[in-house]
């Protein structure tokens, strides 16, 4: 069936000029123009590039970006992604597909599909109808307010999860070790492995002491973990990494737009944890682009509980340290989807060093 408004996109990862592996849903918390343009009907492809060249202004990347979606190795040959416009290199049109775009039998429906912040469908028409779709573009409300009603996170924020003086021993600890820049989860065939890239930048210390640990799952236990079965209604009964992380200013620190359970060695995952230390800092906010631009810290000792499904990102730390307790939260149904997986693979990879 063709695509209809309100109609979530679906999520694909494909090669762009710039990077082979874009993975799409991290463009989520701005509208998205999609062009799927045909590759038998040159002059109709041709028409659709002129015309997103005329209306270049209009993708910032901040309210608007547009993604080219071509099956041509000659146009993909010639393509180049700039700030808001990039192109989907789709030689085996396994994205066209996806979308409707492309039948089975070869049969082509080009066409212009606009997505809203969460990557739903807000309206779609055939590529030689872009005057209806491009009338309507300069229109859209700024992304905070793209539902017409203030947006909000589906985030719990619990106080008092961790004394300070639990917050400053466990800050000691992570100075006292210095912490070591760690790596983000990317799948490689048939399994997960860690690797560096600009995604994240900042500094991790494990903690393996086991009475430590068990002092810390102990406050989980009665402070976190019951409020979470009743706003959540989700019953943890595993806890993944006991990690001390610090976001330093002096090391630009930040951890972009990600989602924490996208990968095979992680799709058990099923909350993310966030336990502020300390404060005194700026920035090294928690911030979920699918629903707006605003920003969530809990206080010292406090916790911000989240889907590891959503898209979010820490921000970046513009002055001092944050420093932050960031364990994973799952059940015994994803224990078994993370046995499963390491069966197959063997053990999980230590984080990227």
């Amino acid at each position: 069936m063709p695509f209809m408004p309100g109609d979530p996109a679906p999520w694909f990862t494909a090669p762009t000029p710039s990077n082979p592996q874009f993975v799409f849903d991290t463009a989520a918390g701005r509208y998205v123009l999609l062009a799927f343009l045909p590759k038998h009907d040159v002059a109709a492809a041709a028409e659709a590039l002129r015309t997103l060249a005329a209306h270049q202004a209009l993708f910032d990347d901040e309210k608007l970006s547009a993604f080219v979606v071509t099956r041509d190795p000659a146009t993909a040959a010639s393509a180049g992604d700039m700030r808001g416009l990039r192109w989907f290199l789709d030689l085996d049109g396994a994205v066209s597909r996806l979308y409707g775009a492309l039948a089975e039998n070869g049969a082509e429906s080009p066409m212009w599909l606009l997505l809203d912040p969460s990557l739903r469908v807000l309206g779609r028409v055939q590529l030689a109808n872009a005057r209806m779709m491009f009338d309507a573009l300069p229109g859209l409300r700024p992304p905070a307010e793209h539902a017409g009603v203030p947006l909000h996170a589906p985030v719990l924020i619990a106080p008092r999860v961790f004394e300070p003086e639990l917050c400053g021993r466990l800050i000691d600890l992570h100075q006292a070790g210095g912490g070591r820049f760690t790596g983000v989860m990317r799948d490689a065939g048939d399994r997960t492995v860690a690797v560096m890239d600009e995604l994240k930048k900042r500094r991790d210390v494990l903690v393996t002491d086991e009475g430590l640990q068990a002092a810390l799952r102990e406050r989980l236990e009665r402070r976190l973990f019951r409020l979470m079965d009743r706003a959540l209604g989700f019953a943890v009964t595993r806890i993944e990494r006991y990690v001390l992380s610090c976001y330093d200013a002096a090391d630009g620190a930040v951890f972009h737009a990600h989602r924490d359970s996208t990968t095979l060695g992680t799709a058990h995952r099923k909350f993310a944890c966030s336990i502020n230390l300390n404060d005194g800092f700026e920035g090294g906010d928690l911030r979920f682009p699918e629903f707006g631009p605003k920003t969530y810290r809990p206080p010292p000792g406090g916790a911000v509980v989240f889907s590891c499904a959503l898209l979010h990102e820490a921000t970046r730390v513009t002055a001092g340290r944050r420093y932050a307790f960031l364990p994973f939260f799952y059940d015994e149904a994803g224990a078994e989807v993370l046995a499963a997986y390491e069966q197959r693979v063997g053990a999980l990879p230590e984080p990227a060093a």
